[in-house]
């Protein structure tokens, strides 16, 4: 899909209309919405208060060591400043719900490692990592913008997440009372839960200068809170964004190809393949650390590192910012980015599959 969309994109053969490349950040956004009310379906709250601690920081600790890996290693590769750097590391450091969220799902479905609750564990994990990351990354694209930098910023970071969940699941409750008392018609109910969503990710650019509120991670606490309070809903619904997201996939990928200028694709060459290959192993790294005086053993430890490889969903969706925001090396770090995506996805996907019969157990 990605290399689709290089190929017919604006910088080879010029194939895709100009009007779908003007709404391309929309409809990136869209869906990464759909993946993520998807991924709230499928998490069940008791489950992540079982898991408890490595939940919270495989949310944050796996990527924080990959954005500082990144932050330190491309100036020395490529002629860049450490806040680009930085940046960089922000839109690589993120997980892919759309690679793992699927996988997570059928592990689920099957039974395995579900006895530890390894399939929620990843799956919550990497959804509010991708939260955390983009929240680093607007404060530092922040940063570059108006050359500043304040604890505001980071304090933004916990108040956006708490602000998140609470917006999604106050949300999500009284949602759920009203589709009891009303009986719609299913697809109103998945119309309503798609408009909300939306409005949650607009409420968030609205009150940003006043006040941090994180509307992805929303979007996800909406969907658990509809399986906590309305199961046979988020039964129903949950196959119905399974094939919404088969075509949303497709937009998503596509289009982040689109942006990418193949001259820049190719100045990255192997030093983006050195940085790439080189953050992974502090990302393991974290993942390992976040596991520590878990109940995991260390098959287990290696499917969860390998579940926490593929890149993808939010790459596609914000690699492009920095270039049209004006950064000096956007260019650079958009081409990276699809590198990352290319690589990784491969890598985390295929391993994931092959792996996941020898490392977990199944659970009768």
């Amino acid at each position: 899909m990605l290399l689709t969309g290089i190929i017919f994109g604006p910088y080879a053969l010029n194939l895709i209309s100009t009007d779908i490349l003007n709404v391309s950040a929309e409809l990136r956004g869209i869906a990464l919405i759909i993946i993520l009310i998807r991924a709230g379906l499928a998490l069940d709250i008791k489950d992540l208060i079982k898991v408890g601690r490595p939940s919270i920081l495989m949310s944050f600790l796996p990527a924080t060591f990959e954005i500082v890996a990144i932050t330190f290693l491309a100036p020395i590769l490529f002629k860049i400043s450490y806040l680009e750097a930085a940046i960089m590391g922000a839109v690589i450091a993120a997980v892919s719900p759309a690679v793992i969220v699927p996988r997570m799902l059928k592990l689920i479905k099957n039974k395995y490692g579900t006895d530890k609750n390894i399939p929620q564990l990843i799956m919550a994990g990497s959804s509010v990592d991708d939260i955390f990351v983009i929240v680093v990354f607007t404060a530092l694209l922040g940063m570059y913008k108006f050359g500043t930098f304040t604890p505001v910023s980071l304090i933004s970071i916990p108040v956006a997440i708490v602000s998140g969940l609470l917006l999604g699941i106050l949300t999500g409750r009284v949602l759920m009372w009203f589709f009891k008392k009303s009986k719609l018609n299913e697809m109103i109910e998945l119309l309503i839960m798609i408009s909300i969503a939306f409005l949650f990710v607009s409420l968030e650019a609205a009150i940003k200068p006043y006040f941090a509120v994180s509307g992805l991670l929303a979007v996800m606490a909406l969907g658990g809170t509809t399986l906590k309070y309305h199961e046979k809903l988020a039964t129903r619904i949950s196959g119905k964004f399974s094939s919404l997201w088969v075509g949303a996939e497709i937009i998503l990928f596509v289009l982040v190809g689109a942006t990418v200028n193949v001259r820049d694709f190719a100045s990255a060459g192997g030093l983006a393949v050195v940085l790439i290959m080189g953050a992974l192993v502090f990302r393991i790294v974290g993942v390992f650390v976040s596991l520590i005086k878990t109940k995991l053993n260390n098959k287990e430890k290696v499917f969860s590192a390998i579940s926490y490889i593929p890149k993808g969903t939010v790459q596609a969706a914000i690699a492009a910012i920095p270039l049209s925001a004006g950064v000096a090396a956007g260019g650079i770090i958009l081409s990276v980015a699809v590198l990352a995506i290319i690589i990784t996805a491969t890598l985390g996907a295929f391993g994931m599959d092959l792996s996941y019969k020898k490392l977990l157990s199944k659970n009768n």
